[in-house]
């Protein structure tokens, strides 16, 4: 289901996913099977995200992100591709994020640029996540 109100510019979408209101996906997205990505949320074209996964309202994926299958992103969870952000930068270097199977990212939640998040990982709501995240751990606060 693709909602009226939303702009979904992309085809590559998997069967059963739901895409909120106010929801704006670029023509190079690619988004998996059984999704549910809520209201009011931003994916940009370089971005892939994988099957069941949950993106709550008010997430923003920018180019570079990769999001495997089975990960939750709780609401308002920030991520960031550019280590020095300026306005008109010429010199951009976009650094990836990915956040690998059965990780949840919880509200609020800030992940740095050139972070690999590993499997099954729990990241608490408001942590900020500065270095990349090894397999099965819970993290809370600055790591």
């Amino acid at each position: 289901m693709i909602h009226s109100l939303s702009d979904v510019q992309t085809r590559n979408i998997g069967e059963n996913t739901d895409i909120w209101q106010f929801t704006v996906v670029l023509p190079k997205a690619v988004i998996g099977e059984e999704c549910n990505i809520c209201s009011h949320c931003f994916i940009e074209n370089n971005v892939k995200i994988g099957s069941r996964v949950t993106i709550k309202a008010g997430v923003y994926l920018w180019d570079g992100i990769e999001i495997e299958d089975d990960v939750f992103i709780g609401p308002n969870a920030t991520f960031c591709n550019d280590r020095y952000p300026k306005s008109k930068n010429k010199g951009f270097n976009l650094e990836k994020i990915v956040i690998k199977k059965g990780s949840s990212i919880g509200a609020n939640a800030t992940i740095l640029p050139g972070v690999t998040i590993g499997e099954n990982v729990m990241i608490g709501a408001g942590a900020i996540i500065t270095k990349d995240v090894e397999d099965n751990c819970t993290i809370k606060g600055v790591y």
